[in-house]
């Protein structure tokens, strides 16, 4: 299958890098020094077995246009660097072309094909203009969930730290061909990709503990476990988890595990710098909205009481704007 990669970041590469060596028509998209790297040196996986594997020569492009038409797209940067892309992206579509968006937190389509009190609504937080909606039409998307951890540790080397399974689903619940043949693309690639028939809780069970351990992390300087492990700070994920839960719950999303569950498996995963606690250290752009401002909107939406998420989420802002600069 031709398939474009956009974003050549830690999840980008593994991903672009697993399906190429499976024999994959892979096209990277990218810029700056990872550009050069690909088109000099190709791509260099390290695996978390300690082995690795290269494609030395990549098919690899800034231009959309030059790219061509793909079978699938997929979206490996952060949500707030999708907007940027809005206007390239569709000159990669053909008429059965399908996105598949690998971002955390709540996706633009989430209200795409629901009936009911919440049908066709849009997640301003992530989508602000509208302009992902209006640009990478809904009816495209297959829904994804990330869970592998990688890291890019240099300009076209990954370094995969744990994990391979990418769960899919259709919006609307269906095992259609497209799907089926996107999980058996991923599973030809090495990966584990579960075609689901709800993938809007797998999203929420995914966010559940992003919107909890990313923030309180970026503000503590603190890893997983040391989060789990002091007795103030558990208690307050605790309070965010639940009510996260409550928001969930009045959207029909149901948690296949325990929240003490939940908190008991981020400390197991022990001494971890969380994505956004990294972003901070690299003074990078903290993603602050799909993961967390999200919600603190669909609670508004749904009249659900939210004091600690709020509370979380004003001083993750004023974080972010801080390392930004802002001028207040």
């Amino acid at each position: 299958m031709k398939i474009a990669i956009i974003g050549v970041g830690a999840i980008g590469g593994y991903v672009g890098t697993r399906l190429a060596l499976a024999g994959e028509d892979v096209t990277f998209i990218a810029r700056g020094a990872n550009l050069e790297a690909l088109r000099t040196r190709g791509i260099r996986l390290l695996n978390a077995d300690d082995t690795e594997e290269t494609v030395p020569r990549v098919k690899v492009t800034d231009s959309y246009a030059d790219a061509g038409l793909q079978d699938i797209v997929v979206l490996a940067m952060k949500a707030h660097q999708v907007e940027a892309v809005t206007e390239e992206v569709p000159k990669l579509f053909g008429p059965r072309t399908v996105v598949i968006p690998m971002q955390n937190g709540i996706p633009y389509w989430y209200f795409h094909g629901q009936s009911g009190a919440f049908a066709g609504m849009r997640v301003n937080s992530v989508d602000p203009r509208g302009m992902i909606y209006d640009k990478i039409p809904c009816e495209r998307v297959i829904g994804c969930v990330v869970y592998p951890a990688a890291e890019l540790v240099a300009p076209g080397v990954i370094k995969h730290v744990e994990g391979n399974r990418f769960p899919v689903g259709e919006p609307d619940g269906t095992t259609s061909e497209r799907v089926t043949q996107v999980a058996r693309c991923f599973v030809k690639g090495g990966m584990q990709a579960p075609i689901l028939s709800d993938i809007r809780s797998e999203i929420w069970l995914k966010l559940w503990g992003n919107l909890t351990f990313n923030p309180i992390s970026a503000l503590s300087r603190a890893t997983l476990a040391e989060i789990c492990q002091y007795p103030p700070s558990r208690a307050v994920a605790a309070a965010m988890m639940s009510e996260a839960q409550s928001v969930a719950d009045q959207l029909g999303v149901k948690f296949r595990v325990s929240l003490e569950k939940r908190i008991a498996g981020a400390e197991k995963v022990g001494h971890h710098k969380t994505s956004m606690l990294q972003d901070v250290e690299a003074a990078r752009t903290l993603e602050v909205d799909a993961l967390l401002g999200s919600v603190v909107e669909l609670a508004r939406r749904t009249n659900t009481p939210t004091p600690h998420l709020d509370t979380v989420y004003a001083l993750t802002k004023l974080l972010a704007r801080t390392l930004e600069g802002a001028n207040f």
